[in-house]
């Protein structure tokens, strides 16, 4: 753990006050020079030096992140409009030596894609927990981002029966919260995945509350 924040306070320090001046005219290999000793779980530092060159291509090409992301929910159905961008980074990402199917799965393939739906929580919602700034994409077409705490949430709730948490077990899920929050469906789950996380659910409160 040390080594990753130092790492990303490194990098932090190279990117500078605007990230994205850095990567649109920045050095990649100085980039993937500085996440060399970068590593989380299955991710290396080179794979996040292509992460971001890509997105940086992206950007150059079709102007803001936010902005793209709209034209495509714009076109096609949301879950569509993700899995064309998450194609579009995954080609995207040319470095030799660097891996992308574990960092930014394709919607299309059956992954819950966890931190990439995370994301766009992050980004589409705004309240004390979510940043939001992409206000401009419907918060009512988010989807749950689902791990192992919300899908034995989900399975508690009714709301699911799937044993995989996959794709559909994501929509199965979101559709369940859909019921109770037809215009913010993912509004509860900060809440809920924490509870989880900190094992609140396997005390006795908990369970008589999903009972």
């Amino acid at each position: 753990m040390n080594l990753i924040l130092k790492s990303t306070e490194k990098v932090l320090g190279l990117l500078g006050p605007s990230p994205s001046a850095f990567l649109r005219n920045g050095d990649s290999a100085l980039l993937a020079d500085n996440l060399k000793d970068f590593k989380h779980r299955f991710t290396t530092g080179l794979d996040m030096a292509a992460f971001l060159a890509s997105i940086s291509a992206i950007q150059s090409e079709h102007g803001l992140i936010g902005n793209y992301l709209t034209k495509l929910v714009d076109s096609r159905p949301y879950i569509e409009a993700l899995d064309v961008f998450a194609g579009e980074v995954v080609s995207s990402m040319k470095t030799p030596g660097s891996s992308s199917g574990h960092l930014l799965p394709l919607p299309s393939r059956g992954s819950a894609c966890k931190r990439l739906h995370l994301f766009m929580r992050w980004m589409v919602r705004e309240d004390d927990v979510d940043p939001g700034g992409w206000n401009m994409i419907p918060v009512s077409e988010l989807l749950v981002p689902v791990d192992v705490h919300m899908h034995r949430i989900g399975i508690k709730l009714g709301f699911t029966s799937r044993k995989a948490a996959d794709a559909k077990t994501a929509e199965e899920i979101t559709e369940g919260f859909r019921v109770v929050s037809s215009d913010d469906p993912v509004k509860y789950d900060f809440a809920l995945t924490r509870s989880g996380i900190q094992k609140i659910t396997e005390c006795e409160l908990f369970e008589e509350l999903f009972r």
